[in-house]
């Protein structure tokens, strides 16, 4: 075995897999003639760094089970359905994310509210934060069963784990007792420590109906509304306008 084999072995026993391919293919190409001492280093270090950027990316967006596979790039702004490009670009930088706020997405069904928070928390996983993408009515019932099996608590601390939940068709049906009690813990664990994205068809004020109990629907709504960016979207269903054209 020669020394270059030798490293390469090394470099994969130490896991350092982009290393190893860099190394590779600069030996194979011949071109490590054209690399001053310092210069390869810092190809091989770049390497090992995207090599385990996009590996952890990989991970984060399949932990996070988004409904779309959604990015900003495939936003389409030139729809008439009251979105403000300006306010997309800004949270597009995750400073949001960083500072543990919330994002409201409402609008008719159709308008492609789902799809930007996708975009949103893909978004978020580009930045290596962790996402958790959630339908309400899954998440209410899941949790009912871990409440029977025991896990309950288990279930809670891995959504307090994630930095962004994203909470789609929020008001669909009305909140049980169980399910109120469970959204104010859940929100309680978060609020103020990480971020929540709550996509409805139902306009903010409408939701204190939907929860219930007026005593839980202001502890609730007090923790998302007042300091939530809002994205209001209006207009036809995205699906019918691409139907047409």
């Amino acid at each position: 075995m020669n020394n270059n084999q030798a490293t390469i072995q090394k470099l994969e026993q130490m896991k350092f897999y982009g290393m190893a391919r860099a190394f590779t293919n600069t030996m194979e190409t011949g071109v490590k003639n054209q690399f001053a001492a310092d210069e390869l280093v810092s190809h091989l270090v770049d390497a090992e760094w995207d090599d385990r950027h996009n590996r952890k990316l990989t991970r984060l967006l399949k932990g996070a089970r988004f409904r779309y596979k959604a990015s900003f790039e495939e936003i389409d702004f030139a729809l008439n359905r009251n979105i403000d490009k300006n306010q997309l670009l800004r949270l597009s930088n995750c400073q949001w994310v960083e500072s543990h706020q919330d994002c409201i997405l409402t609008g008719p069904t159709g308008a492609g509210k789902s799809f930007i928070a996708s975009a949103l928390g893909h978004q978020a996983c580009m930045y290596g934060f962790k996402v958790g993408y959630y339908p309400c009515s899954k998440l209410f019932a899941n949790l009912k069963l871990c409440r029977a099996d025991g896990s309950y608590l288990k279930e809670l601390t891995k959504i307090q784990k994630f930095d962004v939940i994203i909470l789609d068709d929020f008001g669909l049906e009305p909140l049980d007792a169980q399910s109120r009690l469970t959204l104010l813990e859940i929100l309680e664990d978060r609020h103020g420590r990480k971020s929540s994205v709550f996509v409805s068809q139902l306009p903010a004020i409408s939701w204190h109906e939907v929860i219930g109990d007026p005593t839980i629907a202001d502890a609730i709504c007090d923790r998302i509304i007042h300091n939530a960016h809002r994205i209001e979207l209006k207009g036809d269903s995205v699906r019918k306008i691409y139907a047409n054209n």
